[in-house]
């Protein structure tokens, strides 16, 4: 009891702290977005469908409302590529991409989530063939959105990119796309920000990968997350570990290829991953909520304190 009690308290103390410091993301409209964006409207997201054409539309309706601005025709950078796995050339992906400018330093932070998923798949034993992608990608897609909607009432010191990417499900794309056709030139990339599963975890642990190769950014997210809950975690992005090396395993990959460094928001793999039961009602919205701003935190003090190096 004694030890449950502490736990409360800390977290208690910490969320206290954070928000009275203002730095803290719209809840209510997070969990709305996860759940549009995890609806069986939208059939699972897939690169070329209907629903992820839907998904599509309201992020960029949510990026034209927070009043973002945009280096590409309506938000919307187009590109093509091959599916080995399907045989097929997908002529319609699209990546939304928003930008703020920074207070001090035109070098940018560009903060990315994959808003496709996998449709409609094999059912489960109860007939449920829609792959709804909560946790995967919904959860990164929507905190997404509200870090946009928090940096444009906060102006960042550094400038900003917005990226909601297609394609990730088929091997990065979105990712490679944005850097082939970047509006900027890439050595004025600061860091990749990327969030890939992120609303639930049994053990309340969020991970931070990436730090193995930039240490700096593992002090600075120490001092940001002292007390977090969720707890900050580290690892998951030494080489020659295999599978347990994430540096490849989303979009922080054609980035860290670039050599643009990056830092990786997810949670280790649960029960419902890429099966029909990633749905909305499996994520843990208090853990989620909590999650996302300790994203923010750590965004914030990445911003502040890479100024002053």
């Amino acid at each position: 009891m004694q030890l449950t009690i502490k736990n409360l308290t800390s977290c208690f103390l910490f969320l206290v702290i954070f928000q009275a410091h203002g730095q803290s993301i719209a809840s209510k409209s997070l969990i709305e977005n996860i759940k549009y964006l995890s609806t069986d409207k939208l059939k699972g997201r897939k690169t070329g469908s209907e629903g992820n054409a839907e998904a599509r539309s309201f992020i960029l309706d949510q990026f034209k409302s927070i009043g973002l601005k945009t280096q590409y025709a309506d938000f919307q950078q187009r590109f093509s590529f091959e599916n080995r796995r399907e045989n097929k050339t997908f002529e319609d992906a699209i990546n939304i991409v928003g930008f703020i400018a920074g207070s001090k330093s035109k070098k940018l932070i560009v903060i990315t989530a994959h808003y496709d998923h996998v449709g409609i798949g094999r059912p489960d034993a109860a007939g449920d063939s829609i792959y709804n992608g909560a946790d995967d990608n919904a959860s990164g897609t929507a905190a997404l959105i509200e870090l946009a909607r928090y940096f444009k009432k906060h102006r960042p010191e550094h400038s900003m990119i917005f990226a909601a990417l297609d394609g990730e499900e088929m091997g990065l794309q979105g990712a490679k796309a944005l850097l082939q056709d970047f509006p900027f030139e890439l050595d004025q990339i600061l860091l990749n920000i990327n969030m890939d599963m992120i609303s639930r975890n049994e053990k309340g642990e969020l991970y931070a990968s990436g730090t193995y190769y930039y240490p700096t950014f593992k002090t600075i997210l120490e001092g940001a997350s002292t007390g977090s809950v969720p707890k900050l975690m580290f690892g998951h992005d030494e080489p020659n570990t295999g599978r347990d090396n994430w540096t490849q395993s989303s979009d922080q990959g054609p980035f860290f290829s670039a050599n643009v460094p990056h830092i990786y928001f997810g949670v280790e793999d649960h029960p419902d991953y890429h099966k029909p039961s990633d749905s909305f009602e499996n994520i843990d919205e208090q853990f989620y909520i909590n999650a996302v701003n300790l994203i923010l935190k750590c965004t914030i003090a990445l911003d502040e304190e890479l100024l002053k190096e």
